[in-house]
């Protein structure tokens, strides 16, 4: 057959009825995206399913033997149920069909097979109700099961593939599919250069096709996996290799800070010590920002670890240079906070041309959706005339009538938060291509960091700075032991009573029509995670109770993202100015609100949270001198994964292990976007953390090839790969950096 047979419709092999089966249940349209459907695991002849593994409501594909048959007649109606139990020698599942008597002639007690259904649970025991089977005898050579023969074809090895299934397409059938495009499929395009894959001694494509699906032993599965594995985190490094050839072929234009200018007189003025690693971070932007070339760097960091005060350097440098800087916040609480903290710290260098302004200073605007037509037309003229060196803003930033004098660096604070579109308007507003600087609090792993930031070079702060007070977090089982709340209550309160002040977190807004929208609650682990039976706990409805109740007497606010630009800021700026004692609000506060005199922190129905969120939250307090305590209220179980997943953020205050963990427990397809979801997505078998030492070597690899052959003309079907790869589903996905 042609090679290209490969790229041709699966109906072209097999019968259309199963051909939209395959396309409808497992998202399969080509002969390639059959052989690209890789087995989940492999059962082994002679070895059963450890069948206590299973999971309700799970669709599963298990080897066992028949234990038992037995036939009785329906209570409630004529007909007749056929019990089998299957066992692996130790657990013991049931198989129910309803009026098919007649499968005792098949499955009789001590054969084998593989029995696919989802699990469910009758009478406090799984079972299996009319579940697809074949029976597959102990070596080719015995025939006994009526579909033997059949499966010994299917079967030949020793071990028997099991594949992601539906209820239409059960693992077997599947594999008959599979089978028929490897007998005709001949010589197969590789994607993977000859010299690639000589230097690292993989096989070919082809071969690698048929040692996964036609495994004569588990080495021959290790040396397909360790070809397809790394093939796929290669193709991704080639496609951000070449984004990032692009991106240092452009022009920008280079941004130098003068001696004895605003960036010396900001580090004169700094209250404090910049850490080791603020410096040196501070000294790699420099030297980036006078290249010639754009800027495109990614700043992590520990929650609290200056990562603000090394970007507004970076700002002040350019401003030093004649350009203007621009800081792209996601909320309008963000965005009131980053522009209150930096005219903060500049002072009188923030208020150049009015009294008591420095002359050697600049302006800092702020821009965003909301504001009075005023407040608005005075931004926006020191935007353009360039009086505003300094421009911190929300969406509203990319609205085409705003326009810059020269600007010639974008910050982007929390980018995850942000489209392409919306980063890519804002950077067009630049004569020239401005550099660019994304910043993120939440730690990120090394290989997340290669994988969806690939085209991002990475500095990470780690180093908190001196004077950081220690943060205690503790779980409050409140379901289990309801008088833990009211002694939370009392810590609250005791700290407010020691002069300081407190937030406490709900995961939704509520109001008087009963809304129940999460809102901005990004790591929800989704359903079944929280108390069931109730809606998670609202702003709305905890704050009259507490001030009645519990927090009498302590001066409340509260704050949510559906407020008024103006009563967020006064809300914020009276908690500020400590005229409030108690915060209560969403997880607006998740992010970049710096409230020293901050001291504690109370997380409502905390198990509704994701990992790195919660690590988020807590960063809200402890930022001053005395230690700040974090407690995680919950209603579920102590032995619930959740309770677990709390206990985890309650043992450690290292980001970057929390960030680890974070990616173990979730899909890692939640962590590498949106195109992840659903549908097939482009990484089959690479896992960002299994994988580390394979993804370096694919981005050796690939950069080694793509400076040698950016366009790759040189290499066809490579590029033809790296095209699937870029489709417009996936085009988010790889432009988050």
């Amino acid at each position: 057959m042609k090679p290209a047979l490969i790229d041709q419709p699966v109906g072209a092999l097999i019968g259309d009825r199963t051909a939209r089966a395959l396309g409808n249940d497992l998202a399969i349209e080509t002969v390639g995206d059959l052989l690209r459907h890789y087995p989940r695991r492999y059962a082994e002849r002679g070895e059963l399913t450890d069948l206590d593994s299973l999971q309700v409501d799970e669709h599963v594909t298990v080897m066992a033997e028949v234990a038992s048959v037995k036939a009785r007649a329906m209570k409630q109606r004529k007909g007749t149920v056929l019990e089998v139990v299957v066992t692996d020698g130790r657990g013991e599942l049931t198989l129910t069909f309803f009026n098919q008597a007649w499968r005792q002639r098949d499955l009789r007690v001590g054969r084998r097979g593989l029995f696919s259904g989802k699990v469910g649970v009758f009478n406090r025991k799984r079972q299996l109700a009319h579940p697809d089977y074949v029976l597959v005898a102990d070596s080719a050579d015995d025939q006994e099961a009526p579909d033997a023969a059949e499966a010994a074809m299917t079967f030949a090895g020793s071990l028997i593939p099991v594949y992601p299934a539906s209820a239409a397409l059960p693992s077997w059938r599947v594999a008959k599919c599979v089978q028929a495009a490897l007998d005709v499929i001949g010589e197969v395009p590789d994607p993977l250069p000859d010299e690639v894959r000589r230097d690292l001694g993989l096989v070919g494509l082809g071969e690698a096709f048929r040692l996964v699906h036609r495994p004569a032993a588990r080495s021959d599965v290790a040396r397909a996996r360790e070809r397809l594995v790394f093939e796929e985190a290669f193709v991704l490094q080639v496609e951000l290799a070449r984004r990032r050839a692009a991106s240092a072929a452009l022009p920008a234009v280079p941004r130098i800070a003068g001696e004895g200018g605003l960036l010396d007189a900001f580090d004169a003025r700094l209250p404090f010590t910049l850490t080791d690693g603020q410096r040196t971070i501070g000294e790699v932007l420099a030297a980036e920002l006078a290249r010639t070339h754009p800027m495109h760097r990614l700043l992590q960091g520990e929650v609290g670890s200056g990562k603000t005060v090394v970007a507004v350097r970076a700002m002040l440098a350019v401003v030093d240079a004649g350009g203007q800087a621009a800081l792209l916040a996601p909320t309008e609480v963000l965005a009131q906070q980053h522009h209150r903290s930096i005219t903060e710290l500049l002072g009188p260098l923030a208020e150049r041309g009015l009294l008591g302004g420095s002359d050697t200073g600049t302006r800092v605007a702020l821009l965003t959706g909301s504001q009075g037509s005023a407040a608005r037309r005075q931004a926006l003229l020191d935007v353009t005339s360039g009086t505003a060196g300094i421009v911190v803003g929300t969406h509203a930033l990319l609205q085409e009538h705003v326009e810059f004098f020269d600007l010639g660096l974008v910050v982007v604070d929390e980018q995850h938060r942000f489209g392409v579109e919306q980063r890519a308007a804002l950077a067009a507003k630049g004569a020239k291509p401005p550099h660019v600087l994304v910043m993120t609090a939440t730690p990120i792993p090394r290989t997340v960091a290669m994988t969806v930031f690939g085209d991002l070079e990475t500095s990470t702060l780690r180093e908190l700075p001196a004077g950081r007070s220690p943060i205690s977090t503790h779980v409050v089982p409140a379901g289990e032991k309801p008088h833990f709340l009211e002694r939370a209550w009392h810590r609250l309160r005791e700290e407010v009573a020691a002069g300081h002040q407190a937030y406490v977190v709900c995961p939704r807004i509520g109001d008087a029509q009963g809304d129940d929208g999460l809102e901005a609650v990004a790591g929800t682990e989704g359903p079944g995670s929280a108390t069931p039976g109730r809606p998670p706990l609202a702003v709305l409805e905890v704050a009259p109770t507490l001030a009645e109740g519990p927090l009498s007497g302590l001066r409340l606010a509260v704050l949510h993202g559906r407020l008024p630009a103006d009563q967020k800021d006064d809300a914020m700026r009276r908690f500020a100015a400590g005229e409030v004692d108690v915060l209560v609000a969403t997880t607006v506060v998740e992010v970049g609100v710096d409230v020293p005199n901050a001291t504690a922190m109370v997380v409502l129905d905390a198990d509704r949270f994701g990992v790195s969120q919660l690590h988020q939250l807590r960063g809200r307090v402890g930022r001053g001198s005395a230690p700040g305590l974090c407690l995680l209220v919950t209603d579920v179980p102590d032995d619930s994964p959740a309770a677990e997943r709390l206990s985890a953020v309650a043992a450690t205050l290292d980001g970057f292990e929390l960030a680890r963990l974070d990616l173990e427990q979730r899909r890692e397809g939640d962590v590498l976007g949106a195109t992840q979801h659903g549908r097939r997505s482009s990484l089959r078998l690479l896992s960002v953390l299994r994988d580390e030492s394979v993804i370096v070597r694919a981005r050796e690899a690939a950069s080694a090839l793509v400076a040698a052959d950016p366009e790759l003309s040189e290499h066809d079907v490579l590029r033809a790969a790296v095209a699937s790869l870029v489709d417009a589903e996936r085009a988010e996905y790889l432009e988050k950096a």
